[in-house]
C-alpha cells in the first residue's frame, strides 16, 4: 500500500495574513493543531504529498476551466499573492514530475484529468504547506478541483476522482500522502465575509469522519450555496480525500474563527 497518510485542512488566507488580528489564544490553539498535523504527516515519511485544492483563478480561468487538473512540473513557485498580504514569503517548492506522470497516466484510465507543467501556488496550497511542510523541501504534486466556476463537477464525480487517485497511488512504490484543502463554510470576497455556519460544518465533518459516502454526496449545490456560501463548494476536496483513504477520521481542530473567515479545520483519516 503506497498511500501512507490522508488529511484535510482549511486554507483561508487570513490564517497567516490576519494572524496578528486574531485573539492570540484562539490563533495559537489552531496554529498548534495545524503544526501537529504537519508532524503527523512528517511521521508517515512520504516521498511526495498530493495536495488537492480549489485554486482561485490563479492558473485556470473561465476560458479553460478543467474539472480536475494535476501538476507535473519540476518545481512550483508561490504564493502568487502579495507575500506581505499573505504573511508567507515567496518560495520555490519541489515537484515530482516523473511520479506525477505515472499517477496521471493511471488516473486517466477511469477519470479524465488535465495536467500542467506550469503552476503557481496561491493560498489554497501555500498556506497549508506553511504548516505541513514548513521547510518547503517535500516534493508536492498539486491537484485542482474546480470549485469556482459553474458548472461544477458533481460530488459523486469528486468521489470517483478520489478513488482513481487511490488506485494510482497503490500502483507505485513511492510512499504518498494526500491532503485536501478548502473551507468548510465561508463566504469569501463578499459582504458576508467572516460569516461561517459552524453547525453545517459540524454535520459535514461528522459524515467525513465516519466515511459516510451517502451523507457526503447528499448535498446539492443550491443547498450548499445557501447554507455554506460559495466557499462551501470546496467540500469536493474533502470528499476526494475520504474516497482515497476509506478509513475513519479524527479532528485535531474545528472552530469558527471569524477574523480568518472560516471554521478552521484540521483532521486526519486512517488509510484502509
Amino acid at each position: 500500500m503506497s498511500l501512507v497518510f490522508a488529511a484535510v485542512c482549511s486554507h483561508a488566507p487570513g490564517i497567516t495574513g490576519r494572524a496578528h488580528m486574531a485573539d492570540p489564544v484562539v490563533k495559537d490553539e489552531f496554529h498548534a493543531q495545524f503544526d501537529r498535523l504537519g508532524r503527523a504527516l512528517h511521521a508517515s515519511r512520504p516521498d511526495a504529498v498530493i495536495v488537492i485544492a480549489a485554486e482561485h483563478f490563479a492558473n485556470f480561468f473561465m476560458n479553460n476551466m478543467p474539472a480536475y487538473a494535476m501538476g507535473m512540473a519540476d518545481s512550483y513557485v508561490g504564493p502568487i499573492e502579495d507575500p506581505a498580504w499573505l504573511g508567507i514569503e515567496k518560495t520555490k517548492v519541489p515537484g515530482a514530475p516523473e511520479l506525477s506522470r505515472r499517477l496521471i497516466a493511471e488516473v486517466m484510465q477511469t477519470v479524465d484529468v488535465a495536467y500542467a507543467e506550469e503552476w503557481k501556488f496561491d493560498h489554497g496550497i501555500i498556506v497549508p504547506l506553511h504548516f505541513l511542510t514548513p521547510d518547503f523541501k517535500t516534493p508536492i504534486i498539486p491537484v485542482n478541483i474546480n470549485c469556482q466556476g459553474p458548472p461544477l463537477t458533481p460530488l459523486h464525480r469528486a468521489w470517483t476522482f478520489g478513488e482513481a487517485l487511490r488506485r494510482a497511488c497503490d500502483k507505485v512504490p513511492e510512499r504518498i500522502a494526500i491532503v485536501g484543502t478548502g473551507g468548510i463554510s465561508h463566504w469569501p470576497a463578499s459582504p458576508d465575509s467572516g460569516k461561517v455556519n459552524e453547525a453545517w460544518d459540524r454535520t459535514f465533518m461528522d459524515r467525513w469522519c465516519a466515511s459516510d459516502r451517502a451523507g457526503m454526496l447528499s448535498y446539492t449545490d443550491e443547498e450548499t450555496y445557501r447554507d455554506a456560501g460559495q466557499g462551501g463548494f470546496e467540500i469536493r476536496t474533502f470528499i476526494a480525500v475520504a474516497a482515497a483513504a476509506g478509513g475513519q477520521g479524527a479532528i485535531f481542530h474545528m472552530k469558527a474563527i471569524p477574523i480568518f473567515a472560516v471554521t478552521c479545520t484540521a483532521a486526519v483519516m486512517s488509510v484502509l
